[in-house]
């Protein structure tokens, strides 16, 4: 593993001398290319590299004015770009002495960053039915679609390999049905560009994502990233895909950023609320921009973990970033899973709406609706009742779907054990009780690794599991 990595370090360097040497005058990331979408209405970072002390000139098709620049001794140049309103295809020349650089096909539109482990990666290559259904057509020329390679890195990398693509039936089958789904949503609501760069690793658990020193100057996520294991085919140590996946599109313009991951911190529960808040931190410092960060909370599964249901302790951790985080979001997948013997839910399509939604409300303003999943907000306990409230629910009405039982209602006195709970709805309120347990002090919901929640608001979204307590020790 660690022959591969520095490997692919070496094929980089080599590459990027290559390019700065007699063979060419200027080169920039390979994500600058033909079909690439650039964030519209703002400015964004535009870069690459030329001779040193050369001078660098910029012209985009959208813009009356070239801009100048100069190589620095490390021959990185730099510019701000301004860019214009929604549209394209426009042209961009970079001209360097007698060398000239064309990207073509270029948009201006939304781009979102997706990344996170299998279930961000799933594609119709997984043979997901919703995206081999989209292989047939017919194809949004305005969503442009960046995969990329699966390569770890023990050091911060400057480029890629992979570069930009309009969708087609061969370009599509290997790429993210989450991002697609989602970047298709936003086109057809705004009828505008959205490109999707896909930065997913199946696998992978979160230290791989973010800044290593993030982890390693903390001594209590250092200790908890430990319990990560060596395995064949991806990286298990602090910062590997951030370094060769991430960090090489900082500067580059996006609107925001969409995560599906968790699986993999399950052995690390208890350091998964601190860890995923740094990172979601760390990439807003190093972007020095508070962008949304939506994220999918895991579905429920079949670890087979005896005693701590650590898959619902891992769930109940995104909730708590959701609500601590600033512009984070949280979509469930709690009621989309045909097979929880699967760790892959093969409803793709929904998890990217509901995020989709997220970003019309919030970032665009172009719907009206709550696109928000209810969570655990307060409790009170009045003789053998105990009444919850929530998050997400002043508008809205709780709904029991799929009959009259809520699915993993529990409800326990002060000897910690809990028995089926009966309840009574009251608007947005849930009032939870057992004849059987006259002092209640706790109830859970769908704290466990398998439960299928049916519990919803009445914006057609599920409830977030919860539990009153902070007892170590399974439902049931």
């Amino acid at each position: 593993m660690q022959r591969r990595i520095r490997t692919r370090i070496l094929i980089t360097a080599i590459l990027a001398l290559f390019l700065l040497s007699g063979y060419g005058q200027i080169t920039m990331p390979r994500f600058f290319s033909d079909h690439m979408v650039l964030k519209s209405d703002t400015t964004t970072a535009f870069w690459g590299w030329a001779q040193r002390g050369q001078p660098v000139f910029v012209k985009a098709s959208w813009m009356e004015d070239t801009i100048k620049t100069v190589a620095l001794g490390t021959a990185k140049w730099k510019i701000d770009l301004p860019t214009a309103k929604a549209g394209g295809p426009y042209k961009i020349s970079v001209i360097c002495r007698n060398d000239t650089l064309v990207l073509n096909d270029v948009l201006l539109g939304e781009v979102w960053i997706c990344s996170g482990q299998s279930n961000m990666q799933r594609s119709a290559a997984h043979k997901l039915p919703q995206m081999l259904d989209v292989l047939h057509g017919p194809f949004n020329n305005k969503v442009r679609i960046l995969n990329v390679r699966d390569i770890a890195s023990e050091t911060p990398q400057d480029n890629i390999y992979d570069m930009w693509q309009t969708c087609d039936s061969v370009s599509l089958r290997p790429f993210s049905a989450i991002a697609y789904f989602f970047a298709q949503k936003v086109s057809q609501t705004l009828d505008v560009p959205v490109g999707v760069i896909n930065a997913s690793w199946g696998g992978t658990c979160a230290e791989v994502w973010l800044p290593a020193g993030e982890v390693l100057t903390d001594s209590f996520l250092s200790a908890k990233s430990r319990l990560q294991k060596l395995a064949p085919f991806k990286p298990h140590l602090p910062g590997q895909a951030w370094n060769s996946m991430i960090y090489p599109f900082v500067g580059y313009g996006i609107t925001g950023a969409l995560w599906y991951q968790g699986e993999n911190n399950t052995v690390s529960w208890d350091g998964y609320a601190r860890l995923f808040s740094k990172l979601i931190n760390s990439w807003h410092r190093k972007w020095k921009k508070d962008f949304p960060f939506y994220f999918a909370q895991i579905a429920p599964y079949n670890y087979k973990n005896k005693g701590l249901q650590r898959g619902a302790l891992v769930r109940e951790a995104q909730n708590q970033v959701s609500l601590s985080v600033e512009n984070a979001a949280m979509v469930l997948t709690s009621d989309l899973v045909n097979n929880i013997n699967d760790i892959h839910p093969i409803l793709k399509k929904e998890v990217a709406i509901r995020m989709a939604d997220l970003a019309l409300v919030n970032v665009y303003h172009a719907i009206s609706k709550n696109p928000y999943s209810p969570i655990l907000k307060s409790y009170t306990i009045e003789k053998n009742r105990i009444i919850i409230s929530f998050h997400y629910m002043d508008h809205e009405k709780l709904e029991v779907h799929n009959g009259d039982i809520i699915h993993g209602l529990y409800i326990a006195g002060k000897d910690r054990k809990f028995l089926p709970a009966s309840y009574k709805i009251d608007g947005n309120k849930l009032i939870v009780f057992n004849p059987s347990i006259q002092h209640p002090v706790s109830v859970r919901y769908a704290f466990s690794d398998t439960t299928l929640t049916n519990l919803y608001s009445s914006n057609g979204l599920p409830v977030s599991l919860f539990r009153l307590d902070n007892w170590n020790q399974p439902t049931k």
